[in-house]
Formats: structure tokens, C-alpha cells, sequence
């Protein structure tokens, strides 16, 4: 029997389980998270108003439901936890699938203000991570500003604009709701440094902008004249084709007079995040134009956009792992087709940085299992545990499986029903851990 780790519970990690045990009838898979809850940015990144692509966890469910593959939560791998030449000795294999864990950042002044955050951090409070905690994020602000032009940014631009009412059929933690009930926040500005041929939403994600109750989005004509294929988009690719129709469709429109606005800008790109008493008030752009070889350069004209809050989606990046080498410049692990050294594996964002959707994680997931099984004959001669937990447990860690986790759902379910609401996340670990103990008993 050939006993692999997979270390990380989201799509990457779940299509490695699932890649190993359809190619080898003998391996068994421990898929290992530090959470106590699986399916990673499904459960915690994707915005709570896509229940479409949320119900990708019905699949990954029935990867994880697998006989030969076991869950096991709230173990930590790395520092602080199970260190990697100790996962090595448990496992014959120990593929890290552990994405990209922190944001990328602007380098300019005032970022650190207060009322600055990453969007990672916002999509992590409304998502009910365990490690989120409430900053206040949309508390006293009249406006906000999102830096970026992809589909995180348009998620949380959408998030801002929604009403209680749209949101609360959704599992969104009951804490957030009551504070996006409670905001302010009138105007959202949503701004590229490039122009709309060079944004990196999709279509599907801009068009919802276009139809939440009590929004409009605004958009000036003579900003989008400034990209050469807003005149004929005809030589696009589809997908950026469509986008700048859809910016057109918007910029013919007169304002509606819709309580809350959504303004997308582009060919700004941030210079400094203006400070007013402490905090944040505004972000002071420079004016760009395109410089001829698909980038942009800079006028020297800036224009000051007011808000008490500035969320950052400027792309995330991998962070080192402990005992595995890493590439600082790409925010990866180096390998050679997923192998890293025989017996140590990487797939998704940490492999290839992040790039793609999550269907991108099938064909990667493949690549590596491929290279893992190639080494499958050696790697099978050395001798470990028939089962890892008890060694797990006495690296500290106290494994969730998945009993656990199942307690987990039951307990989501009731705290909606007793809030009048739907299924509705446990927003921290104490409540996580709790209800999972709940299922072991």
C-alpha cells in the first residue's frame, strides 16, 4: 500500500486525491488541512451570493467521501505544526497543495493606513474564515475604493453593493451581515491601471454588476476612448471582446439616480493612499496611457478619489514553506513537472503560481500524480505507519476527521434555522472546534 499525504483540502489538494486513487487501485490518501473544515477557497474565498460555483463542493464531497481517502482537519503542516521531515516519515509521499496564501502589495505610501486592507483579508471577514476578525471594515465609510480589475475585485464590489436582503439567503456569517446592513457605503469605484481590453474579470462576473437592485454602474466614455480596441474590439479574444461591449452598454446609459453607485475606472494606477486624521480618505491616482507595447506609462496628471475605505486585489502570492526550497521572484516551489525531490510533490497555486480558474487544478493535480507514480516503486520500499494519527497527535495536532466535519454542517444548519435564515457559517475557531468535537463523542 502506497501511503500518500496531500497537504491543503481545496480543489488542487481534493483533484490530487482524486487523480491518485483512480490511476493506483493500492494507495490510500490522507488529505490533510490545517482548518478543521475542507474545500479551502470554495468554503472561503468564493463570494457567498455564487451558490452555483459553491455547489462545487458537492463534488469535491464526493472525492473526499472516497474509501481509500481519509480527512483529517485541523492539522497544521510546516512550522508550528508537523514539520515537513516528520510528514516524510509518516507518509511514503507528502504532495503540499497549499495555494497562495497572502496578497501581493502596492508599495506606496500610506498603504499601512487604517481603513487600507487587502482584499484577501474582506473576502476572509464575509466568508467566516477562523483566523478573519472584524476590523470594521465598511464602519463610517461613505466610500470605497477597489484597486484592480479582476474577479476578486468585482466580488467584492459586488459584496459592498448588495443589499440585506440579497444577501441574507446565503451562508455569509451573521456578524457580517449585520454590518453590510448597516453601511454607508454609497459609492464604489473599481479601478484598472490598464484599460478594459487588458482587465482580467470574466464576463459573467462584470455582467452581475450590471444587474444588482439599488446599483447602477457608471462608466465614462472618454476614459474607455483611451484603449486602442475600445473603438473596434472586433480583433479581441472573445471573453475581453465581450467585456468592452459590456463597458459600452453601460456608458451609453444615463444615471438612473440608484442609491448606491458603482463607478469602473481605468488607466489610473495608485500613487498614494491619502491620510485624513489617521486614516485613510482618499487615494490620489496617476493618469496612465497606453505606451504601445501592451503596458501603460505614466502622465504626471493625477486625480484624488475620496474613501474611507481601500480594499487591494492586486493578486495573491505563495509564501515559503518550511523545509521545502522557494522561488522569492515567482512565489512558487520549484519542481520539475510537480516533483520537488522524490517523495516531496506540489500542485495548484504554490506549483504554478496563481494563475487560471479552478478547473486549471484538474490537469495540474494529473501532471504531478503522474511524477509521483513514477517514483511509486522506490518510494513503496520504506517502511512507514500503517496509520498516521497517532504520530499526528503527538506533534500536537488533534485531527478532524471526517465525523467531524459532518458535525460541522449539522451545526451551521441549526444556527440558520434559529436566525431565521438558511445555512449560516460558524464564524471562529472556538464555535468550529466545538461542534466538530460534538460529532467524535
Amino acid at each position: 500500500m502506497l501511503r500518500v499525504a496531500v497537504v491543503g483540502s481545496g480543489p488542487s489538494g481534493v483533484y490530487t486525491a482524486q487523480s491518485l486513487v483512480q490511476q493506483d487501485p493500492g494507495v490510500l490518501v490522507d488529505v490533510l488541512d490545517r482548518l478543521p473544515c475542507p474545500y479551502g477557497l470554495v468554503r472561503y474565498g468564493v463570494a457567498p451570493d455564487h451558490e452555483k460555483i459553491k455547489s462545487l463542493q458537492t463534488t469535491l464531497r464526493t472525492v473526499l467521501e472516497h474509501e481509500r481517502i481519509r480527512f483529517l482537519g485541523g492539522v497544521q503542516a510546516g512550522a508550528g505544526g508537523v514539520p515537513a521531515a516528520g510528514l516524510r516519515e509518516l507518509y511514503h509521499a507528502v504532495v503540499y497543495c497549499v495555494g497562495a496564501a497572502t496578497d501581493r502589495r502596492l508599495g506606496i505610501p500610506g498603504e499601512e493606513l487604517p481603513g487600507s486592507w487587502s482584499a484577501t483579508r474582506f473576502v476572509s471577514w464575509y466568508s467566516a474564515h477562523p483566523d478573519a476578525v472584524d476590523d470594521g471594515f465598511v464602519r463610517g465609510a461613505r466610500s470605497a475604493v477597489v484597486i484592480g480589475v479582476g474577479n476578486v475585485a468585482v466580488d467584492v464590489t459586488r459584496v459592498l453593493a448588495r443589499g440585506a436582503a440579497e444577501l441574507s439567503p446565503t451562508d455569509i456569517p451573521q456578524a457580517a451581515l449585520a454590518a453590510l446592513a448597516a453601511s454607508e457605503v454609497t459609492d464604489i469605484h473599481m479601478v484598472g491601471r490598464r484599460g478594459p481590453s487588458q482587465a482580467r474579470f470574466t464576463t459573467k462576473e462584470l455582467r452581475e454588476l450590471g444587474g444588482l437592485p439599488g446599483a447602477e454602474v457608471r462608466v465614462d466614455p472618454a476614459e474607455l476612448a483611451l484603449d486602442p480596441a475600445y473603438a473596434d474590439p472586433s480583433g479581441l479574444p472573445g471573453a475581453l471582446r465581450r467585456n468592452v461591449e459590456v463597458l459600452r452598454g453601460w456608458a451609453a446609459l444615463p444615471p438612473s439616480g440608484a442609491p448606491r453607485r458603482i463607478h469602473a475606472r481605468f488607466f489610473l494606477r495608485p500613487a498614494e493612499l491619502l491620510d485624513a486624521g489617521g486614516r485613510v480618505g482618499g487615494v490620489r491616482f496617476e493618469r496612465t496611457v497606453p505606451d504601445g507595447h501592451g503596458s501603460v506609462t505614466g502622465t504626471g496628471t493625477f486625480e484624488d478619489i475620496e474613501a474611507q475605505l481601500v480594499l487591494r486585489s492586486v493578486g495573491y502570492r505563495g509564501v515559503p514553506l518550511e523545509g521545502l526550497p522557494f522561488d522569492g521572484t515567482t512565489g512558487t516551489v520549484p519542481h520539475t513537472a510537480g516533483r520537488v525531490a522524490p517523495g516531496t510533490y506540489v500542485a495548484g497555486w504554490i506549483k504554478r503560481g496563481p494563475t487560471g480558474v479552478i478547473g486549471t487544478n484538474r490537469p495540474c493535480a494529473k501532471e504531478t500524480v503522474a511524477s509521483l507514480l513514477q517514483d511509486a516503486p522506490a518510494l513503496a520500499r520504506r517502511q512507514v505507519p500503517d496509520d498516521a494519527v497517532p504520530a499526528l497527535r503527538a506533534y500536537g495536532a488533534d485531527p478532524v476527521e471526517w465525523p467531524g466535519w459532518q458535525a460541522i454542517e449539522r451545526a451551521e444548519a441549526r444556527l440558520g434555522a434559529s436566525l431565521g435564515r438558511t445555512v449560516v457559517k460558524l464564524p471562529d475557531w472556538r464555535s468550529l472546534l466545538e461542534a466538530a468535537r460534538g460529532g467524535t463523542v
